[in-house]
């Protein structure tokens, strides 16, 4: 499968691009990280994440066997063989010698090169799975420590008091922001809020110093989980229209992760097929009869 790449706003959003292209779950993908946005205070970032990803290969490429080109000598007669051997008696002992042992060393060659891609990794993806597995993983103490210290600090240079609640949620670290005038810290379509998840990713990665750690998702006063809710209830009743009058439902611009959640609630239906069509960063979803 060839690699496609993408860009987003951040590594998430990029990565939930290349998954829409590619039309596989993130299990199914492997992905190269090119480059990350530089993050500044209160959510500005400069700069793209650019990311490449492929489907990963179910089975190793099938190598091609070697034909060795047979040479002219091998293709000629007895005449001309014998013809030759007059002539060259004393200098062809040593050439002929010399042919044979090359000879040998070629047909020696594809066997060494045979055994030592057996002893290689079968993909990329099976090295870096096996680097993940031999790191250290950070406490989740230690990170619940770190990432409420810095939303504390966050809170108060916003001039807000912010209580936050953080537990580990099916191995996520799940933070929940509490507090009045919050909603500054969501802003329109959770702009603000994914900035300020991502802020405190960074965070979490450079206090980790290569140990492995969680996926953080953060949450003011349980908006995302309402907010999901909602787009569920709304997505379900589009698509009984789709399936009932068979009419074509175009969803209003959507971020990557709206997008491929309308996707996953479309899977689970019947008789209705979903599909993102235009370019970034003004991209929908399209519902048609399946």
């Amino acid at each position: 499968m060839e690699w496609v790449e993408t860009t987003g706003k951040s590594v998430e959003e990029a990565k939930e691009l290349a998954l829409d292209q590619l039309g596989v779950d993130s299990k199914d993908a492997e992905f190269e990280v090119v480059e990350e946005p530089r993050v500044g205070l209160f959510g500005r970032t400069r700069g793209v994440a650019r990311v490449r990803a492929r489907v990963v290969p179910k089975a190793p490429r099938p190598k091609t066997e070697r034909r060795r080109r047979q040479r002219r000598s091998d293709r000629g007669g007895e005449g001309s063989e014998r013809a030759s051997k007059g002539s060259s008696s004393k200098r062809g002992g040593g050439q002929k010698d010399q042919k044979d042992a090359d000879g040998a060393a070629k047909a020696e060659r594809p066997k060494k090169d045979r055994k030592e891609a057996a002893a290689a990794p079968a993909t990329t993806s099976d090295a870096k799975q096996q680097e993940k597995q031999e790191r250290k993983p950070m406490e989740m103490d230690e990170q619940i420590e770190v990432v409420t210290g810095f939303l504390e600090r966050l809170g108060s240079a916003f001039g807000l008091d912010v209580r936050v609640e953080a537990t580990e949620v099916d191995g996520d670290l799940a933070v929940n922001l509490g507090g009045d005038g919050l909603g500054v810290l969501v802003g329109p379509r959770l702009a603000t809020l994914d900035a300020i998840q991502e802020i405190v990713r960074h965070v979490l990665q450079r206090q980790a110093e290569g140990r492995e750690y969680a996926r953080v998702i953060v949450d003011v006063q349980g908006i995302r989980a309402r907010r999901r809710e909602a787009l569920r209830e709304y997505v379900t009743d589009a698509a009984a229209r789709v399936r009932d009058e068979g009419v074509t439902v175009v969803f209003e611009v959507m971020s990557s992760p709206d997008r491929k959640f309308v996707h996953d609630v479309v899977n689970e239906l019947e008789g209705v097929a979903s599909a993102s069509e235009g370019e970034d960063p003004r991209r929908r979803v399209v519902l048609r009869p399946a």
